[in-house]
Order: structure tokens, then sequence, then C-alpha cells
């Protein structure tokens, strides 16, 4: 059996990911990783699996009024949640059926939390407020992991009603398809005034872009609060800080989420702002519902 080197898994690592997994969890994470890479078979599938049960657990200690035991055990969850991707891009052992294991494990996970949290202070307190504050954690959770691959949806369809008009899906010079630009880009027509945004957006999008390639040189995503960020804010960061701190930092962090998907669906708005195609669009090219 071959033997995984650190380097071997630092390559199998995404080329972007969240500032919390990259400075926050990554380190112990891939030295993880190593260590189960080389000497077990566990599959990525078994992660997830126990990567849902130690997110069931801290789920459990949030019922209990165990703050800082449910924040471990959610950090841990999330830690081994890291480390099934990485086994399988490493040994080359992931499949289709385990992209959907991984997603609905999560949202298992997430919900369970938010309602153990809620339960657990509400038991303690008798205060409405948490459960509103459970409540409102699943919104905002359910509605960024709908809305997501929505938003990917739309650009993938404009892209190929726009490709007949400027060529952009034409072959790269050594004969490899063209790479569509990455799902965070920032993409506006530059030759056409009537899609530019306003001056002083356009100067907030140019240091958006520059903040982007600083952060990429860090494997960081330029999005500061998303998904991840959220639920370690709500589950790690409050739980540890205290009972007093959830109901600020959890609504702090659910400001600062809405505020992220609103710039994304603006620049959503804005990459669709595109005029009719001039050539006819091919017959196996999606439309968007009417």
């Amino acid at each position: 059996m071959r033997a995984y080197s650190l380097d071997d898994v630092h390559a199998a690592r995404k080329q972007r990911d969240s500032w919390w997994t990259v400075f926050l969890v990554d380190p112990v994470a891939c030295r993880l990783t190593v260590f189960v890479a080389n000497h077990t078979a566990v599959t990525p599938n078994g992660l997830t699996c126990l990567s849902l049960a130690l997110g069931l657990g801290a789920a459990v200690w949030f019922a209990a009024g165990q703050l800082a035991a449910g924040a471990a055990l959610f950090y841990l969850s999330f830690m081994v949640d890291c480390m099934d991707g990485k086994i399988a891009r490493l040994k080359g052992t992931g499949t289709a059926f385990g992209l959907w294991v991984d997603f609905v494990g999560d949202r298992i996970r997430e919900i369970c939390c938010a309602a153990g949290l809620a339960f657990g202070q509400y038991a303690a307190t008798g205060e409405v407020a948490y459960i509103l504050l459970g409540a409102g954690v699943t919104v905002l959770d359910l509605f960024r992991y709908v809305n997501a691959p929505q938003m990917k949806r739309v650009r993938e369809v404009v892209r190929e009603n726009r490709a007949p008009r400027d060529g952009r899906n034409a072959a790269a010079p050594d004969g490899a398809p063209a790479q569509a630009p990455p799902d965070d880009s920032i993409e506006v027509p530059a030759g056409d005034p009537s899609v530019q945004p306003p001056w002083g957006v356009r100067r907030v999008l140019r240091r958006y872009r520059r903040l982007g390639r600083v952060l990429g040189r860090h494997r960081v995503r330029p999005h500061l609060m998303s998904g991840i960020e959220f639920h370690a804010a709500v589950f790690v960061v409050a739980p540890l800080l205290g009972a007093g701190a959830l109901l600020p930092v959890s609504i702090a962090a659910g400001a600062l989420l809405l505020l992220n998907e609103a710039f994304l669906i603006y620049l959503l708005w804005l990459f669709t702002r595109t005029a009719a195609p001039a050539a006819p669009v091919p017959a196996g090219a999606r439309h968007l519902p009417a």
C-alpha cells in the first residue's frame, strides 16, 4: 500500500476554501488525514458517517445545556467532514453517491444542532428568543444551500446562451475546451455600457477582485461570511463564549451572511444583464424558464 505524505494531502485540498477551514481546521485535519490514509482502510463515506455521529452528539450536548462540550464535538465533526473529501481525492475513492451523503449529512447535523441549541437554552431560561434563534439558523442555512446551486445554474445558462455571440466556449488553442470562469468570479461584459454598474459600485468590485486575488494566494475564498463561517460562529464561537453570547453572536453572523448573499445576488443580477445573443441559440442550449 502506498505511503502518503503531508504534501500529498496538501495537493488534495480544495483550490479555494473558507478562511475558517484554511486557518483553523486544515492544519490539524491534514495531519489526521495522513494518518487515516496510511493506517486505516476507512472510506470517505465512513468518515461522513462518523462526522454525522459526532454532529448528533454535539446536538445532544447542546440540548443538555453543555455548550462547551457541544462546541468541541461540532468542531470535531466539521474536521472529520473536511477529511472525507481529502481522502476521496487522495485515493480516488470518491463516488457520486458520496457527494449526496456528504451534503445531506451536513444538513442533518446543522438542523439537529440548531434544534438542540434552541431546546437547551429554552429549557434553561424559558425565553422564546432561543426558539426563534434555532428557527432562524435553520432557515438561513437552508436558504444558503438552496440558493447556491440555483445561482450556479443561472450562470451556466447565461454562459451557454452567450456562447454563440462571443465564442467564449470555443476550443482553447491547444485543443482543450475553454474553462468557464469560476463561480465566485464577477463577469460583466466590458463593451456594453448598458450593463455596467454605477461608478461607485465598480470601485467596490475592483477592490473585491483585488481582495480575492490576495486571499487566493492563501487558498481563501473572497466570501468572508459564507455558510461555513456562519456555522462556526453559531455552533463553536458563541457556545465557547457562553450562553450570553449566543443571541448577539448568532444575530451578527446571520446579518453578515444575509449581506454576503445579497452581494452575491447583486453580482448575479449584473452577470445576467446581457443583450440578447446576436446569433440564434443552438437547439441544445438551455434557456431560463419564463
